[in-house]
């Protein structure tokens, strides 16, 4: 049975499966791995800055010769210090005593403040800063976007929003364009903007998320959005919840979880395990990472923060409390404070395999599932 649908057309690959940006795990390796098996491959450069994105993008071409993406966050604002209400304190006021908090919680659970060198050897959090803007602020957003008009990237596809200022320049250089979404609402601002492909991304989904379940949001998007192609997106672990995307009017899937337990997926070896120790309840939403609402796996910086009952500061204010604390967990290599992000379908994930060995079961999972409905 086939795959193929318009999304295969539009964005030149052979089945309509895209590998989610996942940041810290969605590099070249992993991108290249999936592109090359006849999917989408998209590198998560949220963190990522201009030089650096560069590299990765001629990495990526260097590994094949197939299309793939770039994604960013292209949020609709970033804080920039001003108080959401005028009796507010500033963000950059409060962002002492966060940080004290953060040191405190470091100094209880024996987390030392990783060295210079090991931040620069991490390939996920805490990658010393070079040059450029800081990163996670509206001129770090810019700069990256710039990066993948000025490189000609096959696939863009834009996380926290729409690249709306950006929309003729990425045209004239043959870039298609691809937003996630969490709301009909940004779903119909996305396709307004141009977007020519959107992303439903539910709350079953690991990192940033919406509100709404992805059963319920897929079907309203497309009804909402006309002609528009949606991927499905958010919990879709196997097969069967490929084919149920396709069933609910998607034409295609976005697909994250499953391949962070992938010898080719960037994250290190004790996040894997945590993947597959865990199950369908591991996972909370939570500010406390970066300021906005991300589904990750349960741990003790997310417990202390829910315990500690403090107001999450805006992005991206909140990454310079949780960045510190992460990567010293990363480079401890501290499961219990930093078991990584997932979705709520890593209860299916049962072993780490190669990128190519989970795309091709996906594929022969899905044609299974619609043959059986079919039958049906």
């Amino acid at each position: 049975m086939s795959l193929h649908t318009r999304v295969c057309d539009l964005l030149g690959i052979e089945v309509p499966i895209a590998l989610a940006g996942m940041g810290g795990a969605s590099l070249p390796p992993l991108a290249a791995a999936i592109s090359q098996a006849g999917g989408l491959g998209v590198l998560g450069a949220a963190d990522c800055g201009p030089d650096e994105l560069r590299e990765w993008i001629a990495e990526v071409r260097r590994l094949t010769d197939k299309p793939f993406g770039v994604n960013t966050l292209m949020p609709a604002s970033v804080r920039r210090g001003q108080p959401h209400r005028a009796t507010d304190p500033a963000p950059q006021d409060r962002l002492p005593e966060y940080q004290d908090f953060a040191r405190e919680f470091m100094q209880r659970t024996s987390l030392a403040e990783p060295s210079a060198e090991e931040l620069a050897q991490l390939r996920s959090l805490g990658r010393a800063e070079r040059s450029g803007p800081r990163r996670f602020t509206q001129e770090f957003f810019e700069a990256q976007i710039e990066v993948v008009i000025e490189q000609q990237v096959p696939v863009y596809a834009a996380g926290l929003g729409t690249p709306a200022a950006w929309m003729d320049r990425l045209r004239a250089g043959g870039t298609r364009v691809m937003a996630v979404i969490g709301s009909v609402r940004h779903a119909r601002k996305a396709v307004d903007a141009g977007v020519e492909v959107i992303i439903a991304q539910g709350s079953d989904g690991g990192g940033h998320n919406s509100p709404v379940g992805t059963m319920a949001l897929i079907p309203q998007v497309v009804d909402a959005i006309g002609d528009v192609p949606v991927l499905g997106a958010g919990g879709i672990g196997d097969g069967r919840g490929i084919a149920a995307a396709l069933m609910l009017g998607a034409e295609g899937a976005w697909i994250g979880t499953a391949f962070l337990a992938t010898q080719e997926a960037a994250i290190p070896d004790f996040q894997k395990q945590a993947l597959l120790e865990g199950g369908d309840e591991a996972t909370v939403v939570t500010r406390c990472w970066t300021g906005k609402p991300a589904r990750v796996i349960r741990g003790e910086w997310t417990k202390a923060w829910d315990e500690n009952g403090m107001e999450p500061l805006p992005m991206p204010f909140q990454q310079r409390v949780s960045w510190p604390v992460l990567s010293a967990a990363s480079v401890a290599k501290r499961s219990d404070v930093f078991p990584g992000v997932a979705g709520q379908g890593m209860g299916l994930i049962q072993r780490v395999r190669p990128a190519r060995d989970v795309f091709d079961e996906l594929v022969a999972q899905t044609q299974s599932a619609l043959r059986r409905a079919d039958a049906l």
